[in-house]
């Protein structure tokens, strides 16, 4: 298991929802959660395979940007 972070623009739960669907069903994501009270809106995933690229290009389907931290 790799824990994966992101800085965001998922900046409230309207937008958390709209992620949910598509965070929930991508491949090798076990768990994940957005953190909206950080300025950067850091998204801290639990990975069982999934690359940054696949969560990057996930959120893009969805409109939103996600830039790996570390």
């Amino acid at each position: 298991m790799k824990t994966l972070k992101f800085k965001t623009n998922i900046n409230c739960g309207g937008c958390v929802s709209k992620v949910t669907p598509f965070l929930n069903k991508q491949e090798g994501v076990e768990s994940w959660e957005v953190d909206t009270s950080n300025p950067d809106k850091i998204l801290t995933i639990e990975s069982d395979g999934a690359t940054e690229e696949d969560v990057k290009s996930t959120l893009q389907k969805v409109g939103f940007k996600a830039e790996p931290v570390d």
